[in-house]
């Protein structure tokens, strides 16, 4: 049995998928109502409204009786809630089986990626069987089936192997990658910058701006992935590149959403207040701000994000002063 801990778009897309394969699949919801629309009428209308699901697809908002069986853990919840999941279930998790994370964030205060906080709670026995999943991939479009590739990136090559071979389908193509921290940090960052995208697009800046911010948000993510040690090839890739592009031009990205309604002049409370799921890039931004602040790398993007998000800067005022930054050579 595979478990999937989240019941969001991103979850309910890859508990679809796993079911499809003939995989037994218990998709584990918080709220009541949307676990009982996914078994009595195969749908999510809460996150994927009007799609069908498969109806060898289960749902619980229970885990009693269900971790004992489990042979895979995909982690599909809110960066700032896996803590307190981990917590809940370690009295109940008797031995280390395989975990897929597929959260893009980095958790709040003590700056940790989802790997680190893993092991943490579970204790070191678990990083082995620890994977991340990432890439350009919008839930709706994988239940459509429709093509995307994605990156898997373990600590041991035979679980990464295990893994990947878990979810391929022909529509799914999974390539797999050693680099866990260059996987999460890219996963995480890109958010930020599909921000700043969205204000660009907002403010109606133009199509040369916007192409300016991702490469050079880009190069700001890449940075501080090589601070930190990461593969600085990881972050041309599908987790890196890949799906910066799609964040920062997709039309279902949560985070340039946000960032789009900000550029146009609504306030992020009301913004915030209007959506249904997480857009993951507003935590991280004030966690990666705090993260370079501490490490002196430079992240002039992500400082501008910030002080919109969180000093309420006039994004207009953020744009020039981008703009206006001393020149300099480009590598």
């Amino acid at each position: 049995m595979i478990l999937v801990l989240g019941a969001g778009s991103w979850g309910t897309a890859l508990a679809h998928l796993l079911a499809q394969k003939g995989l037994s699949v218990v998709l584990i919801a918080r709220r009541q109502e949307v676990s009982a629309a996914i078994n009595n009428q195969h749908e999510n209308p809460y996150y994927l409204p009007g799609i069908r699901l498969s109806s060898r697809l289960k749902s619980s908002t229970s885990l009693e009786g269900l971790l004992p069986k489990a042979k895979v853990l995909v982690f599909a919840v809110p960066s700032h809630a896996l803590r307190e999941v981990l917590r809940s279930l370690k009295r109940l998790l008797t031995e280390p089986i395989p975990v897929v994370s597929t959260i893009k964030g980095i958790e709040e205060g003590s700056l940790a990626t989802m790997s680190q906080v893993v092991v943490e709670e579970l204790g070191a026995p678990w990083r082995p069987m620890y994977t991340v999943l990432s890439g350009p991939s919008f839930a709706k479009e994988v239940v459509q089936e429709r093509p995307t590739a994605v990156t898997v990136a373990g600590f041991e090559v035979h679980i990464t192997r295990q893994i990947q071979d878990l979810f391929y389908v022909p529509y799914f193509r999974v390539y797999r990658s050693t680099d866990v921290l260059g996987v999460e940090l890219a996963g995480a960052l890109k958010n930020i910058i599909a921000i700043a995208v969205g204000i660009c697009d907002g403010l109606g800046l133009g199509f040369n701006a916007r192409a300016a911010l991702i490469t050079r948000g880009l190069a700001e993510v890449s940075r501080l992935g090589a601070y930190l040690g990461a593969n600085p090839l990881t972050f041309s890739g599908l987790a890196g590149l890949g799906d910066l592009v799609l964040t920062c031009t997709g039309p279902l990205s949560r985070n340039r959403t946000v960032g789009l309604r900000l550029g146009q002049g609504e306030s992020l409370d009301k913004i915030l207040s209007d959506m249904t799921q997480v857009a993951e890039g507003v935590r991280t931004t004030a966690s990666v701000k705090k993260l370079a602040d501490k490490l002196q790398v430079d992240m002039p993007i992500t400082q501008a994000v910030y002080r919109v998000l969180y000093q309420r800067e006039d994004p207009l005022h953020m744009a020039e002063e981008l703009l206006s930054r001393s020149l300099k050579d480009e590598f």
